[in-house]
């Protein structure tokens, strides 16, 4: 197998080049400036150019607050990117594999949304990438659509990483326990993304560690585990105003992917407590 990876630079894009070197499966990463997928035409070319056998879409606008006033843009990544990736994908008759988010649910359910709950984006940043579902979906067959949930991983800026930096030089630290979803390690998610696209069964998934938690358990969570005197406090969505609404529970079940691999994905406890050792940063 020969993939393209997208979006490569990303912490999700690091990892699956890792964990392709690990396997022996041949790739060509592109990012930008390279590649910018939301160009049909550059997508074309280094498609024609690459000959893959699937593409491995890792591009994502990410900055959730900023896209309330950066729709287009959100939209050109989240949305035509994809539909621009799957057109090519067709064209050369390969399977593309893409990313999607959590925050495509409005999180007013208690229990974990299936991939058979309805999508409702409360925020832009939802809707951009409900939209790259849409388009995704309507111009191939040969599609992965895989939601993703709290990413973390080496590569890039994410919550467990700002926790650390939030920790540095206080006694306390005040985190919110009304958001509840679940944390995804990129170590853990790159094995379970090759096998499932080994598995041949195109279709639409959810993918995290197991379990779900608060901000504020995670958080705490990271801290104990990385030996740091600071009091983690529980506190509330509105007492930090943001731009953009978050989903209040976005927890995802994760079924059928143990059925067609063969196993679950580690806990969220023991992602993190991996995460740290990773980064140097447990005790």
């Amino acid at each position: 197998m020969k993939l393209m990876i997208t979006g490569a630079k990303g912490q999700l894009g690091q990892d699956m080049m890792k964990e392709c070197q690990r396997r022996q499966i041949e790739f060509i990463a592109s990012d930008l400036p390279e590649l910018d997928i939301s160009d049909l035409a550059g997508v074309q070319a280094a498609v024609r150019a690459a000959k893959p056998d699937a593409i491995v879409n890792c591009s994502a606008y990410n900055a959730v607050d900023r896209a309330e006033t950066d729709f287009q843009q959100a939209c050109l990544v989240n949305g035509i990117g994809p539909k621009n990736l799957a057109i090519a994908a067709e064209e050369a008759g390969i399977v593309v594999m893409h990313f999607s988010t959590d925050f495509v649910f409005d999180g007013r359910k208690t229990e974990p949304y299936t991939i058979a709950d309805t999508p409702r984006p409360l925020g832009r940043y939802g809707q951009s990438k409900r939209l790259g579902e849409q388009l995704l979906q309507a111009a191939t067959n040969r599609f992965y659509l895989i939601r993703l949930s709290w990413v973390f991983g080496a590569g890039n800026d994410n919550f467990a990483k700002k926790v650390l930096q939030w920790a540095k030089g206080r006694d306390e630290l005040r985190v919110v326990e009304d958001q509840v979803s679940c944390p995804a390690y990129t170590v853990d998610l790159a094995p379970t993304i090759l096998d499932l696209l080994d598995t041949g069964a195109y279709g639409l998934y959810h993918l995290a560690n197991s379990g779900f938690c608060s901000r504020y358990e995670w958080a705490r969570h990271i801290i104990e585990t990385a030996g740091l005197k600071v009091k983690v406090l529980p506190a509330r969505s509105d007492e930090f105003p943001v731009p953009a609404p978050r989903p209040a529970f976005s927890a995802m079940d994760p079924f059928p992917i143990p059925l067609l691999i063969g196993r679950e994905l580690p806990s969220w406890q023991d992602a993190t407590e991996r995460f740290l050792q990773e980064i140097g940063a447990s005790a």
